[in-house]
């Protein structure tokens, strides 16, 4: 394993931090707390290296809001000035442990994401099952409240294997412990708030060992996990019950996590394998309905920001091209002339 020494100077280097703002100001310029970071941008950014570079950086607090998408997400929003930060660490950090996963670890990362894991899952229920020759089945778990029950102290501990830095160290102990969700206890403080860029890393790096154990430990080859999602593929029915206790201690044992106990289920191929909101059967490929619904609705509400001079007609057309590359990926054929219609008849009438 390779250990990292004297990384601090690098996160809290002016060209990091500069590059950091770049980097988050790029789609947020509008926003009124951004345009007032920038009206004094070298002075904040100046004066955020001097606080970290002599250890008085201490995190601010959060604003928290709730987000529908399709489920309930209670986000927690950053200042300006902690979200640079953010950035400026996850610049530095992130290319350390990118190595170390595994290449089916396909959350908020380069060249992965909900399509690259749904092709992959595709393939591999097409390969166990000789193209449903064979008997097939898809072990589904997901982690209950993952982001709310991270433990700040197994998180820092996995860290700091393989960075051996005290400041970087102590500059990545203030982000963590600035959040604390409600299932904190006086023994330990948990949670990773979702809304920062710090938690999609954090959230990889203690899944991270996981993933090493199916991989080394389990010996599965065919695994797929996007983020507190994972799904395992083979023949046999009865050894994919058998493991289920087993990713159950390890969880539990290990990272202080627990399985959700309605959302794991063992389905054979030829029933459809939901995942990442689509549905893949032996021949065809189906979007979830809650998600053609949410794709719907997402678009009319898009139509009535244009019509009320909230957003431009490029980027009204640009959501609809997403939300038809979402129907790509599917059979959808039909689906894609609805949405289109629908489209065009919500604009003009």
């Amino acid at each position: 394993m390779k250990i990292y020494k004297n990384i601090f100077n690098k996160i809290i280097s002016l060209e990091n931090l500069f590059s950091a703002w770049d980097k988050f100001k790029s789609d947020k310029q509008k926003k009124r707390d951004v345009q007032q970071f920038e009206w004094r941008l070298e002075e904040n950014i100046f004066q955020l290296r001097r606080d970290l570079k002599y250890r008085r950086y201490k995190h601010g607090s959060y604003a928290s809001f709730y987000l529908h998408d399709p489920k309930q997400r209670h986000i927690h929003k950053a200042i300006v000035r902690d979200r640079i930060l953010h950035h400026a660490v996850f610049s530095v950090l992130n290319p350390i442990f990118e190595q170390t996963f595994i290449s089916n670890s396909l959350s908020c990362r380069i060249d992965k994401g909900t399509h690259k894991g749904i092709d992959i899952l595709d393939k591999t229920l097409r390969q166990i099952s000789g193209n449903n020759f064979k008997p097939c089945f898809a072990l589904k778990c997901d982690i209950k409240k993952f982001f709310g029950t991270v433990d700040h102290s197994i998180l820092l501990s996995i860290v700091h294997k393989r960075i051996k830095d005290a400041d970087t160290m102590r500059l990545l102990e203030e982000i963590v412990e600035s959040f604390s969700s409600q299932y904190s206890t006086i023994f330990s403080k948990k949670g990773l708030p979702i809304g920062n860029l710090t938690s999609q890393l954090f959230a990889n790096i203690y899944l991270n060992e996981f993933d090493q154990f199916v991989k080394q430990k389990l010996k599965i080859k065919p695994y797929i996990r996007y983020t507190d999602d994972f799904v395992i593929v083979a023949e046999d029915k009865l050894y994919l019950e058998n493991l289920i206790e087993s990713i159950r201690s390890f969880l539990s044992d290990k990272l202080a996590l627990e399985l959700h106990p309605k959302k794991v289920t063992i389905r054979k191929f030829h029933q459809g394998i939901d995942f990442l909101g689509y549905i893949v059967l032996p021949h065809h490929r189906l979007l979830r309905t809650e998600t053609k619904q949410r794709i719907f609705k997402k678009l009319a509400k898009r139509i009535g920001e244009y019509k009320n001079g909230a957003i431009n007609k490029q980027t009204l057309e640009q959501s609809l091209q997403s939300y038809l590359g979402v129907f790509s990926h599917a059979n959808a054929y039909e689906l894609s002339n609805e949405l289109k219609n629908q489209f065009w008849f919500w604009l003009n009438e």
